[in-house]
């Protein structure tokens, strides 16, 4: 078949891979080139640990003082609230402990194999260079300190995540740079990142063109549907493209696409920072995440990347990049003896869903289009998998992982209390209790 691929960051790019690897002609549509968006400026972070949603039990407690504090992790555009508060609501809800736990499930499946879904792409790219499988260090002050994440990480555990408590000397060992700062970590052994994420993009899609893919540098304006297919993909100004088939996976941009062929998501723009140091006086080994900074920091070829912040402004507000200052400074803190003098900074669009979980699966209403978009802070690691997914049920295949949490009508009125009553059905009661 001929498929559209409309977005051309890494779930773009690795559904139209897999889409090739059936045979299939691929025309990729964005108005960018690859891994120009969110795939270019993110921390890198290939983690099938990475389970937990970004909403978690008492977090409610936690975001009025967030929203006070000018330097925290969380900060919301005072004229863009009467719009984001019905998603944050939501988000909210989803914060629940029994939601948690649904969802943390649903997204170790999509992560766990996250390695699995690349390793193909790559190898086919010669790209495999771009992956490390160094693993992630969890940060702490000291141990009583990690009690306040205790219950996420055992439920991690719980959920096959290889996680290794690490004592201050091993630690320090480990990462010589932390020394002073840090007296308890956790490593994820089975973690990796990307040595530099735009360049893993770039290096799938250009595999791609050269294996017979095309891109339109357009933006795409609607679809001619008849009879519950999509026929042509219409731009503004010029001729129409005839498909089979179309793939939405435009990131922060897909919600509208989707109101095209009849279905309606809350999709939010989480829009992240961050900076990047180009320092030669700092060398560590290991993603790590200092969990009482909300602070990522990632080696990368392109330098040590810094980033951990939510704002919440919509698509068209520009950059407050006071939000990046704010990342440089902490890793100053962390790092006092950090090398500043050269630093880059950037602000993108996460695509967020109020459970942090993305749409994957078929549009309800029309056939031949299939949803992959809301990959939130997970993006890189579930691009992989959500392409192998999405190009398993064009080709009328069974998924690998359990879709049904991901289902695009979730969010339609009455689901959740179908899935609440499923729940209680299949525990005996127990769910409802």
């Amino acid at each position: 078949m001929h498929i559209a691929v409309i977005g051309a960051g890494i779930v773009g790019v690795c559904t139209a891979a897999w889409l090739q690897r059936d045979g299939h002609e691929v025309t990729i549509i964005d108005p960018l080139e690859a891994g120009e968006a969110c795939s270019f400026g993110n921390a890198g972070s290939l983690s099938p640990s990475a389970c937990l949603p970004v909403g978690m039990p008492g977090m409610w407690k936690k975001v009025p003082g967030w929203l006070m504090d000018p330097t925290g992790p969380l900060t919301i555009r005072p004229s863009y609230l009467p719009s984001v508060a019905p998603w944050l609501l939501r988000f909210l809800r989803a914060s629940r402990r029994a939601e948690v736990e649904r969802i943390a499930t649903a997204m170790r499946g999509l992560l766990a194999p996250v390695f699995d879904a690349y390793t193909p792409l790559l190898q086919r790219a010669a790209a495999t260079g771009l992956v490390r499988r160094t693993g992630c260090l969890y940060v702490y002050s000291s141990r009583e300190t990690a009690q306040q994440w205790s219950w996420g990480m055992n439920l991690r555990r719980s959920l096959g995540v290889e996680l290794r408590d690490v004592e201050r000397e091993e630690l320090e060992a480990l990462e010589p740079d932390l020394r002073g700062r840090f007296r308890f970590g956790i490593l994820a052994p089975e973690n990796g990142s990307a040595a530099d994420p735009s360049a893993l993009v770039k290096s799938i899609y250009v595999r791609c063109l050269a294996d017979g893919a095309s891109h339109l540098t357009q933006r795409v304006s609607g679809f001619s549907i008849r009879d519950g297919l999509v026929e042509q993909v219409r731009f503004r100004g010029d001729a129409p493209l005839d498909v089979d088939a179309v793939v939405v996976a435009a990131g922060a941009w897909s919600a509208e696409l989707a109101r095209a062929v009849g279905l309606s998501v809350p999709l939010e723009s989480q829009r992240g920072y961050h900076v990047t140091v180009q320092s030669t006086n700092l060398a560590l080994r290991h993603t790590v995440m200092a969990m009482e900074h909300n602070l990522m920091v990632n080696p990368m070829d392109v330098g040590l990347r810094l980033a951990g912040t939510v704002e919440l402004a919509g698509l068209r507000a520009p950059p407050d990049y006071a939000r990046a200052d704010m990342l440089l400074a902490r890793g100053r803190e962390l790092f006092p003896h950090l090398d500043t003098s050269r630093v880059t900074r950037w602000m993108g669009h996460r695509p967020c869903l109020p459970d942090s979980m993305p749409v994957i699966g078929r549009a309800p209403r029309v056939g031949n289009v299939f949803l992959g978009f809301g990959h939130g802070h997970v993006g890189m690691c579930g691009g992989a998998t959500t392409g192998r997914e999405i190009a398993a049920l064009v080709a009328g295949r069974a998924p690998e992982i359990d879709l049904s949490p991901f289902s695009p009508t979730r969010f339609r009125p009455g689901a959740a209390r179908r899935r609440a009553a499923a729940g209680a059905v299949a525990t005996g009661g127990d769910a409802a209790a």
